[in-house]
């Protein structure tokens, strides 16, 4: 038996995966968390083979990158599986990164939600279709992808922030940022700010 634990902070979406799960002869829910205290605890106390992971769980906690990180760093870590709306660049590599197994969205059709869940319980990388394909066109010769560190100023660039403000977020030198905005502009074939986050958000590098 395959022992779940489910982490979204929508409690109709933790009931409708139970069920379906649940329908399952070979998989289990053994609990559910929306923030990340609950889902630490949820896991010491239950070990499961894998917590089925939503990114964003409200205004103002941990997201889903910081509670996969947590999960990730416990003795017996478990492995994770996201389960999201969001297949935006910065999202898959923060939460790979950060230790996820698998990476698949909210309209994968069930039988592939639980052959996904199956397959990262045997310790196999699963992603939606979109994911892979994000991932490939990064790895290809010659790509001219954005780079992590480049994503986290686009993401500020979209917050309105300014050369200072953003140096200072990132704890760089301004002379650094304006680099990392060239090098944008150049990848992105854009030559304004506002350019740059229309099209990180078209070809789906950030998220609103």
């Amino acid at each position: 038996m395959i022992r779940i634990v489910l982490v979204d902070d929508h409690p109709v979406v933790r009931a409708g995966l139970r069920a379906l799960i649940d329908g399952q002869d070979d998989l289990t829910v053994v609990a559910e968390a929306d923030v990340l205290d609950a889902a630490v605890a949820a896991v010491r106390a239950e070990r499961p083979d894998v917590v089925l992971m939503d990114l964003s769980l409200g205004e103002g906690v941990a997201g889903g990158v910081e509670v996969t990180a947590a999960l990730r760093a416990l003795p017996e870590p478990p492995e994770v599986l996201v389960l999201t709306t969001y297949d935006a660049e910065a999202d898959i590599l923060r939460v790979l990164d950060a230790g996820a197994r698998g990476y698949l969205l909210k309209d994968t059709p069930p039988a592939d939600l639980f052959a996904g869940i199956r397959a990262t319980a045997r310790g196999e990388t699963v992603l939606a279709p979109s994911v892979a394909a994000t991932l490939v066109r990064r790895s290809l010769p010659g790509s001219t992808a954005i780079t992590e560190r480049e994503v986290e100023v686009l993401e500020l660039l979209s917050r309105g922030l300014g050369n200072k403000e953003m140096a200072r977020e990132l704890f760089v030198s301004e002379a650094t940022v304006k680099s990392h905005l060239s090098h944008v502009y150049t990848k992105l074939g854009v030559d304004t700010r506002a350019g740059a986050v229309a099209a990180a958000l078209e070809r789906r590098i950030i998220r609103r």
